[in-house]
């Protein structure tokens, strides 16, 4: 066994038991050598079943030809191949679409804990590591790209980071391979194109371990996050305490306890805590949490994210994505009170119990209503939100059940809900709150 059969089936060892490894197989030498690394393998060891994948874009007259490539190759190693043809929208980087593209057919083809495997090396790595460093990146984006990540149901994982290019095209010259060449690789106009053709070989002169020692400082870096990412959990743990109106589905924190850090602990447990929920922002835009979190009490600020809102109330941070950014409809009919009623982008209404005798509509607030309470009279409605400390931004859309022009409930308000009249209760459920990335 070769040094390099012998570094990846080490590398692949915890993956052993996986249901099976799927090779993304663009037909260039990487995953080629890949490819043909794990077919030869699998006559001499017990591995998941293999098979590959290819995407095909379309974005170059050469690529048309590149499906049938794959597919030769995979049929002298006998290995099942899969292509997948998208399609790539048009944005401002043509390269990040590209991309995006690939990863959701990869993710789509993936079962429960399979492994999509992919041929980025070291080489690949420092590339990534000096792109993201001329970029400004943090300590997150210098840890370059992660041997394994969750991808979709499965996992995607990159078994040759530690191996350099040099060595692959040893291996696939010594085995007779043939491989194709994506002419866009020669644009030196593109960046990463610029570093490797330009950049790293004048580094690789003076330096000729160059792509070796960054490679290692990205997994010093990917260590360091890791670091940070443990001081974040427990930076969190007080602000993780139990919210008020659980019934609204919302991820929020307590914010005294983050008042309570220094400034870059504050940044690093927000990050944490936002990164499975939006794309971060850049060092400029943090400002946004210094004026959220220097606000005076009533002034109701909102941090505006990629993938949604940071709102403070009632010394709470929380959390607000999908349909929470989306206006309620106007007032509605409720013919069959027997059934839930679907609210335009506002979740769900419900009628629990013996419905009150109608016509009955749904309404949202506009300012000045009044509503009867048994033993205390007529009361403001604004006055009983106060004395629950409800989220202002959740009073907008809470659900008021009318009769005619009689405001009879407010949506899971104890005391306020229709409880009050023994019979009924006035349920609302809330949209939920995507998650937004991963």
């Amino acid at each position: 066994m070769t040094a390099l059969e012998l570094s990846l089936i080490e590398f692949l060892r915890p993956w052993r038991a996986a249901p099976a490894w799927r090779i993304a197989l663009s037909g260039g030498l990487d995953s080629t050598v890949l490819l043909h690394l794990l077919a030869s393998l699998r006559e001499r060891e017990t591995l998941p079943p293999l098979s590959a994948m290819h995407v095909h874009h379309g974005l170059q007259p050469a690529a048309d030809a590149w499906p049938e490539h794959c597919q030769a190759l995979c049929d002298r190693l006998g290995v099942p191949l899969h292509v997948e043809r998208v399609r790539v929208d048009d944005g401002p980087s043509l390269e990040r679409a590209a991309r995006e593209a690939r990863y959701a057919a990869f993710a789509g083809q993936l079962g429960e804990g399979e492994l999509l495997l992919t041929g980025q090396h070291r080489d690949d790595q420092a590339e990534t590591l000096l792109l993201r460093l001329l970029r400004g990146a943090g300590v997150r984006g210098l840890g370059g790209m992660p041997p394994s990540r969750r991808l979709g149901v499965g996992w995607l994982v990159r078994p040759l980071l530690r191996v350099s290019r040099t060595e692959l095209e040893c291996y696939a010259r010594q085995q007779g391979l043939s491989w194709v060449e994506d002419p866009s690789n020669a644009d030196t106009r593109l960046a990463r194109n610029f570093l490797r053709r330009e950049v790293l070989p004048a580094l690789a002169r003076h330096w000729p371990q160059a792509a070796a020692n960054l490679s290692r400082s990205a997994q010093h870096l990917r260590e360091a996050e890791q670091l940070l990412g443990e001081l974040a959990e427990l930076d969190l743990l007080a602000a993780h305490d139990e919210a008020p109106f659980a019934w609204l589905g919302l991820p929020s924190l307590a914010l005294a306890p983050l008042l309570a850090l220094s400034e870059s602990r504050q940044r690093n447990a927000l990050r944490h805590w936002l990164a499975p929920r939006t794309l971060l922002p850049d060092t400029e835009h943090w400002a946004g949490w210094q004026d959220l979190r220097d606000a005076g009490v009533d002034a109701g600020p909102i941090w505006r994210l990629a993938g949604g809102e940071l709102r403070r109330a009632d010394e709470r941070l929380w959390w607000l994505s999908g349909q929470w950014l989306l206006p309620p409809s106007l007032p509605m009919a409720w013919s069959d009170c027997a059934q839930p009623l679907p609210l335009p982008n506002n979740g769900v209404a419900q009628l629990l119990g013996a419905p009150p005798a109608g016509p009955l509509h749904l309404r949202y607030r506009a300012g000045g209503e009044i509503m009867a309470l048994p033993g205390r009279g007529w009361r403001d409605l604004k006055r009983l939100l106060n004395e629950r400390a409800l989220p202002a931004f959740v009073r907008g859309r809470l659900p008021l059940l009318y009769r005619h022009d009689e405001l009879l409930a407010v949506a899971n308000l104890p005391g306020l809900d229709g409880s009050q009249h023994g019979a009924w209760q006035l349920h609302w459920q809330p949209p939920t709150s995507a998650q937004g990335l991963s």
